[in-house]
């Protein structure tokens, strides 16, 4: 196999696609795979849409998922720039040599002409293809129309490319995941390369770059398709050696409609606000049309780098689950450590002030709330009990306090607590043996807990309850009892 050369090319019109972190990863993991180099390259020649704070996106967020490139804008490499809009001087050479060679021609035709070709093949029911009446103008006519103030735009003339290096109209390729793809070039029509303002098109711009930065194979989504056939031509008319393509099926909602925002987020930077773990984010991505050979589905990006196998990815289409992302995140939150913790859990605490405890408090907190999170972010409503001195309580937190028995059950442990040692350990036992007091009396456990949880938290689930008495404090856990308990005459031993 020839020096594998990959690249990742995103426009930066928008923050990092998912599809697009995808297309990246494989990239990445193919390269890896084959002790090869992977490329950052950025297409910005859209100046209306391209925003450095989209290419900061881009930068941020394929560093977050560990996908960091050998070449690019940031770190050089022998073939730059690396930024498209830094390459204008480069493209008119090579449109030159194609128009030198006949591959290509002026076209003369202005917007309004061109619509108007357009209608009428709709109006016949026909795929539109340019019909070639600027291909044979003479210089005469070519002068004469520069008199006019028109300028050219530069057409790729297919017919000749496909003669020239095919025996048919048909242009067959063998795609690293779809297998043999073929295409009937009559159907493509001369299309342009160089615009009239001097700009190159996607599919010119595209294949001097990655035959200039020396590009061994290309793998991104089956929508550029129809463009690989027009690039092949463009490389076999400029006598360069042709990339390898791969095309990945689209990534689908649930519903297998294409993933937009009304499913959730679809950028690498949201998922990451949101409080997803960039680790199961891309594991989870990479599961995405490829499977692991050992069926193990928790994997290291250097663990799927290892086992990764191009020609096994899925031609179909993946549905991004996001209960399967869910489930994964959650278990990858289980596999960090407390501290490691402690501090991805901060950036979604700032609403509370964590100065109100000490480490070793903020330590337990987190130990005992951070089982059931299945998103970072999740901390945020898990934890507001431990702040503040007083406690919103909702609907049926509400519904349990106001009952009798939560009364009663509150005015005990106010009596049997005062004299309590407010440690952990001693919490325990105390809270065992006050349960068992009212279990004696035909109180059911849950029920004698949940008055003080009620009470305590404002909500009847939580974290464990004593760790909770205990990060809270026994000041701060009677004031909320006091305030949660009313003034009534009836005591337990009148309820039974």
């Amino acid at each position: 196999m020839t020096d594998v050369r990959v690249r990742i090319a995103p426009s930066p019109s928008g923050n990092l696609h998912i599809g697009t972190a995808r297309t990246a990863l494989f990239n990445y993991l193919f390269a890896k795979k084959n002790n090869g180099k992977f490329i950052l390259r950025i297409e910005d020649t859209d100046a209306e849409r391209t925003s450095q704070a989209y290419i900061d996106n881009i930068f941020d967020s394929l560093k977050a998922l560990g996908l960091n490139w050998d070449e690019g804008p940031d770190v050089g490499g022998p073939y730059g720039p690396y930024t498209q809009s830094e390459r204008f001087d480069i493209y008119p050479k090579y449109a030159q040599i194609l128009l030198d060679k006949g591959f290509a021609y002026e076209c003369f035709c202005t917007p309004e002409e061109l619509e108007a070709e357009k209608k009428e093949a709709a109006a016949n029911k026909k795929p539109y293809v340019y019909t070639k009446k600027c291909l044979n103008l003479t210089d005469e006519e070519k002068a004469k129309l520069r008199a006019e103030g028109r300028k050219p735009a530069i057409r790729f003339n297919i017919e000749k490319a496909q003669k020239a290096f095919h025996n048919s109209s048909m242009l067959t390729f063998d795609d690293m995941v779809k297998g043999e793809l073929h295409v009937d070039t009559n159907l493509l029509g001369d299309f342009v390369i160089m615009k009239s303002n001097g700009t190159p098109t996607y599919n010119f711009a595209v294949v001097i770059d990655d035959m200039l930065m020396k590009i061994s194979h290309v793998i991104r989504g089956e929508d550029h398709i129809s463009n690989t056939f027009k690039q092949i031509l463009i490389f076999e008319a400029l006598g360069a050696e042709v990339p390898k393509f791969g095309h990945l099926g689209m990534i689908l909602a649930p519903d297998r409609s294409k993933l937009s925002k009304r499913h959730g987020a679809t950028a690498v930077s949201e998922f990451v606000e949101k409080g997803y773990l960039t680790d199961a984010l891309i594991n989870f991505v990479a599961l995405l049309g490829w499977s692991p050979s050992d069926g193990q589905e928790i994997k290291s990006l250097d663990e799927i780098a290892q086992d990764f196998r191009i020609n096994e990815i899925s031609s179909s289409n993946s549905i991004f689950e996001y209960d399967k992302l869910n489930w994964m995140n959650s278990h990858y939150i289980k596999m960090l450590s407390i501290p490691e913790l402690k501090e991805r859990l901060k950036p979604y605490l700032t609403k509370y002030d964590l100065s109100e405890l000490t480490d070793a408090q903020y330590t337990r907190m987190v130990e005992v709330t951070y089982e059931p999170l299945t998103l970072l972010s999740d901390i945020t409503d898990a934890v507001p009990y431990f702040f503040g001195e007083d406690v919103e309580i909702d609907d049926k937190a509400r519904e349990t306090l106001d009952s009798e028995v939560s009364q009663d059950v509150l005015k005990t442990f106010m009596e049997q607590a005062k004299d309590w040692e407010w440690t952990e350990e001693n919490l325990h036992e105390k809270l065992e043996a006050f349960r068992a007091f009212y279990k004696e009396k035909g109180v059911k456990p849950k029920v004698t807990m949940w008055a003080i949880r009620a009470a305590v938290t404002g909500r009847l689930c939580g974290a464990d309850m004593t760790a909770i008495l205990a990060i809270i404090g026994k000041e701060k856990t009677f004031h909320r009892v006091k305030a949660a308990t009313k003034s009534r005459q009836c005591r337990i031993k009148d309820l039974f």
